[in-house]
């Protein structure tokens, strides 16, 4: 390994990967020269997710949002860099180089100085003004415009996000903020990732990484959409790639720039030090794994389920999310598909569909509540409960592409329980699965290995399913903290430590042996449970019956209309907003 700093011995440096998540942000301490892990800490976000209403005033928000205060994302670098260091028990000296990984599509409107629009005191009131969050599908009927123009004008970018673009992506959110707050959309200098904001707050210098233009941006072979394009979706989004979004795309593994004095004051870390472009936190994983060959499929299991891996040739999967070239690693075309929903929807149902007996009986053992629910559902083979379920509780990133779409359950009796109902949402989230590996392969792309990150892979009982349901071994990645990691072996290419990331990736990242391999009996029987989801899924999916959107559109009408005839906020009165639901 090249000497990195003429004052650190290259057994000492040290890099620290930040990994911004849903509700919290996560900084870790990792040796340069063998990934060894020395230290982390976990800062959770002061306003979280405002799904329901807006924290600054109060103000109810419409169904499908979902917004960020960008402030949170400051306190990580705040608290938990500082911790994570001080329980690593090194100098911040020996620290030489930082990388971050963020969800997305996070997306933030902010000033030609980086300055987000609810830091305005006028603007403080006004829902367009913070951060949209990844889930918030309230764009859904521009993403479904953006879509149809491009098919009917036969767009050559469409097929690079299998047929069709997401709601939780970046045109359709700045489409929205364009028609339901034209002022907001005027006053917004740039529309940015906060996975290139927050580089921005530590470097001083604007970037826009790789990985989230191509995948949420529709960058394609070296372009934004057309103005024309854009024109003809709206007159006044004519210029959006233009005025709000052009800026040099930087390659991932890249230095940004250095560690500001402001960001080191922060941060308690060396002034100068390599800051390495923004990422993705699905994206990230993959190094972390050293999981970057063709067909390594890296699957990162949090609140929702991100599925990425490496291709050697261009191909279209229908229903992806996207395919890039050098979105994951330079060199290669990396495809990402997902679920919208998966331990959020396991949380929905512990949270608010789980009788007071199975809390108390948790709290006796000394258990969670997921541990309970998983330990009782586990006590019964696949297929005893009768029961079959669709995870769209959140809606359908992929095949379906499809944010309206809605939760099912088939089989309920008198006789069902709550471990029942659980067994079936884990298992649905399977299929989901299954359902994007089956489209990969019949797109040309083999799924040669499986590889799990991210929280959920602590459930062995979840694991089991996952290998059972697609009837391959499970690797685990090392590391708990995988984005983080991956992260961290960014920061140490961008500092000049390695070449580059797969030379990273091999000191630094690691991945278990298979630690699940299928039950064929198990298997068997999924095999015949997913026959049944795969009829529900193109029944409710596909047209055939469009009953979910109905219900969709008749609950955003009811509410809509006693909106209007509730009496206004006291906020709302001060300066309505154009377009927005009180």
């Amino acid at each position: 390994m090249p000497d990195v700093n003429a004052n650190i011995s290259a057994v000492d440096a040290c890099v620290i990967g930040i990994d911004f998540g849903t509700l919290s942000g996560r900084a870790l301490v990792v040796r340069v020269a063998d990934g060894a892990e020395l230290g982390s800490a976990v800062h959770e976000y002061r306003h979280g997710v405002m799904d329901t209403d807006l924290a600054a005033t109060g103000r109810a928000l419409p169904p499908d949002w979902a917004l960020q205060d960008p402030e949170d994302y400051l306190d990580v670098l705040r608290a938990a860099v500082p911790a994570a260091v001080a329980e690593a028990g090194i100098a911040p000296s020996q620290v030489i180089g930082v990388a971050t990984d963020f969800t997305a599509c996070t997306v933030l409107p902010v000033l030609a100085d980086g300055t987000p629009l609810c830091r305005l005191t006028e603007l403080a009131y006004r829902p367009h003004a913070y951060a949209k969050l990844w889930k918030h599908h309230a764009s859904q009927p521009q993403a479904d415009r953006i879509t149809e123009l491009a098919r009917s004008r036969g767009e050559p970018w469409l097929p690079r996000y299998g047929g069709k673009i997401s709601a939780e992506w970046q045109f359709a959110k700045a489409l929205q903020l364009l028609e339901e707050d034209p002022d907001a959309y005027r006053l917004a200098q740039r529309w940015i990732e906060a996975a290139d904001w927050i580089i921005w707050q530590l470097t001083g210098t604007e970037t826009r990484n790789a990985c989230t233009a191509g995948y949420k941006g529709i960058f394609q072979d070296g372009r934004y959409p057309s103005r024309d394009y854009l024109a003809a979706l709206h007159p006044g989004f004519a210029g959006f790639a233009d005025d709000k979004l052009a800026h040099p795309i930087l390659p991932l593994g890249s230095r940004a720039g250095s560690l500001t004095a402001r960001a080191a004051g922060w941060t308690g870390l060396p002034a100068g030090i390599a800051v390495a472009v923004g990422n993705v936190d699905a994206h990230v994983t993959p190094p972390a794994a050293n999981a970057l060959a063709p067909g390594q499929m890296v699957a990162i299991m949090g609140t929702s389920n991100c599925h990425v891996m490496n291709g050697s040739v261009l191909a279209e999967v229908p229903g992806m999310c996207g395919v890039v070239d050098g979105g994951i690693v330079a060199g290669s075309w990396g495809y990402e598909a997902g679920q919208t929903g998966v331990g959020d929807i396991f949380a929905w149902f512990a949270d608010h569909a789980v009788p007071p007996e199975y809390h108390a009986q948790a709290r006796r053992r000394g258990l969670t509540l997921h541990e309970l629910l998983s330990e009782q559902a586990a006590s019964q083979p696949p297929g005893a409960t009768g029961l079959i379920a669709l995870d769209w509780l959140n809606g359908n990133r992929s095949v379906l592409v499809d944010h309206r779409l809605s939760g099912a359950i088939v089989g309920l009796t008198l006789a069902t329980r709550a471990p029942d109902i659980y067994r079936a949402l884990l298992e649905a989230t399977a299929f989901g699965t299954r359902v994007i590996i089956d489209a990969f392969e019949a797109g040309g792309l083999p799924v040669t290995e499986l590889v799990i990150a991210g929280g959920l892979m602590r459930n062995e009982f979840l694991m089991q399913i996952y290998s059972d349901v697609t009837r391959r071994p499970l690797h685990m990645v090392a590391s708990a903290q995988a984005p983080a990691l991956g992260s961290a072996i960014h920061a140490a290419v961008a500092a000049g430590a390695y070449p580059d990331v797969p030379a990273a990736a091999a000191a630094m990242g690691r991945t278990a042996a298979a630690a699940y391999v299928p039950d064929p009996r198990a298997a068997d029987v999924y095999d015949q449970l997913y026959a049944e989801y795969l009829l529900l899924h193109d029944y409710f999916g596909r047209g055939a019956n469009d009953v979910m959107h109905r219900l969709r559109a008749l609950r955003d009408r009811v509410i809509d209309e006693h909106s209007a005839d509730a009496p206004p906020a006291p906020d709302t009165a001060l300066a309505p907003e154009a377009g927005v639901r009180p």
